[in-house]
């Protein structure tokens, strides 16, 4: 401490813009309209159980749209409103507006008679229910399909198990080698007993896994993130901003008991997209027999699903049409980064009409 050195004139100016800031702050939160978030039009087309089926129609003409649907399945953690936080930088706007006609699969809120579900239900039963419902509903025979992070290690399962339903494939941050040196969550799953962790608590809250998330950046995502909080209140668009982001991180489902330990077991502990040996529902799930064209969309600075995890899916995948495209972001900003704005609905539309 002896060390240290202030300049007290920095110190002071410092001081006084936070107070100016904290001004700010208050009264465009006083000013602030609700939150919205998910506010693209859709229509609900089917539900089951927890689940409910999203159609959003294009807001082209019907002789400019594509000519298959894009269906989109999110992981379980966290919700599918990712792709529709802001109006103004919309993933989902963007493929509308870009002719794609879009489903999307909302997973729902888990409760206790969901113990125990497994992969096998979500793979196989639900997610192939949606995908019937969305053919019927847009009269194709197949459909592509995008899988987001855990929803892209779902699609990739899926692919290989309903191959005749998809026509094409995009991954988005989807992790598939689970043991590569950087995969920080794979380092903690193995100092978890998760035998224990559904024992107790049944459904895995998803209060627990948010705070295991930012565990995993504690400066960036904890101090620092509330030492530059009243920087973006200072504004309402700043404001709305962060506040929709907060409002996503913190809408957290629990997780159903038996998927998440079979998750846990069969991917972060004995990587068998890597290793082989996987089935679901007792089936073989081989991803070397897809041959669908593969886009796979990565972050570079991706902190939950690092970008070697998901560059392994073109090794394992060796006889599919292999394109990616990297974005220079992290886990979310692939999705709502000023980046990835343009960049990314543009690569996607342009990929499904090739």
């Amino acid at each position: 401490m002896k060390n240290l050195k202030l300049d007290a004139q920095q110190v002071q100016d410092e001081l006084t813009e936070l107070t100016q800031n904290l001004r700010k702050s208050q009264l465009t939160l006083n000013s602030l309209p609700n939150i919205d978030v998910a506010s693209t039009p859709s229509h609900c087309i089917y539900k089951r159980d927890k689940l409910s089926l999203l159609y959003f129609e294009s807001t082209q003409p019907k002789e400019d749209r594509a000519s298959h649907p894009i269906f989109i399945c999110y992981a379980l953690v966290n919700r599918w409103y990712m792709i529709d936080l802001d109006p103004e930088r919309s993933l989902l706007r963007s493929l509308l507006a870009r002719g794609l006609d879009v489903y999307v699969l909302d997973w729902g809120y888990p409760d206790k008679a969901d113990r125990f579900l497994d992969l096998d239900d979500y793979i196989n039963d639900y997610l192939d229910d949606c995908i019937d419902q969305a053919l019927a509903h847009s009269g194709s025979t197949e459909l592509d399909l995008m899988g987001i992070c855990q929803g892209g290690t779902f699609s990739l399962c899926y692919t290989a198990l309903h191959p005749q339903k998809v026509r094409k494939l995009i991954t988005a941050v989807t992790p598939v080698n689970f043991q590569t040196p950087d995969n920080m969550l794979q380092k903690l799953s193995q100092h978890t007993d998760i035998d224990l962790a559904v024992k107790t608590y049944g459904n895995i809250p998803g209060s627990f896994l948010n705070h295991v998330y930012s565990s995993l950046m504690p400066m960036r995502l904890g101090i620092q993130k509330n030492l530059n909080l009243p920087k973006h209140l200072t504004t309402t668009e700043s404001a709305l901003s962060y506040l929709r982001m907060e409002k996503w991180l913190y809408d957290c489902p629990d997780q159903a008991g038996e998927a998440f330990k079979e998750f846990i077991t069969l991917f972060f502990r004995e990587n068998r997209f890597v290793n082989g040996g996987l089935t679901i529902g007792g089936t073989d799930v081989n991803l070397s027999e897809i041959r669908h064209p593969i886009l796979n969309i990565y972050g570079q600075h991706d902190h939950l699903v690092p970008a070697d995890s998901s560059l392994a899916l073109k090794a394992v995948c060796p006889h599919s049409q292999y394109s990616e495209l990297l974005v220079k972001a992290g886990h979310i900003g692939v999705f709502v980064s000023r980046k990835a704005h343009k960049l990314v609905p543009d690569t996607i539309v342009k990929w499904l009409a090739e």
